[in-house]
């Protein structure tokens, strides 16, 4: 199972939390930067460890997190479903629970679609 680096409020509308930790070098640096709202940093690391590991979902999913952080929802919203063509993987929360990534990934559309309806 994959581990969620951060924890997800999966049910607060504007709360988009980075999302999941990858077994990987930059990853870490990744959660780091969005946690500390440094999301040009994380933007630049996911990229790079995109170049590598071009589908992996916990990589989609917090870039889409650093995508909808920064008003680019259109970016966001792709990636999320990008994470839905694949098969689901199960990842630990931080909290302890599972998550699966299609749960993920809907509840991120969720909150685009939420954020877009409040702007109206």
């Amino acid at each position: 199972m994959r581990k969620i680096l951060a924890s997800i409020v999966l049910a607060a509308p504007l709360a988009l939390a980075p999302a999941v930790h990858a077994e990987t070098v930059e990853q870490p640096a990744a959660h780091l930067a969005i946690a500390a709202g440094n999301y040009d940093a994380a933007e630049r690391a996911l990229l790079a460890e995109r170049k590598i590991y071009r589908d992996r979902p916990e990589l989609l999913l917090n870039l889409a997190a650093v995508y909808a952080r920064t008003g680019r929802a259109t970016e966001a919203r792709a990636l999320y479903k990008q994470v839905l063509d694949q098969k689901p993987v199960a990842m630990d929360i931080t909290d302890g629970d599972v998550a699966g990534s299609h749960l993920v990934a809907q509840r991120g559309l969720r909150q685009l679609d939420a954020a877009r309806m409040a702007g109206r």
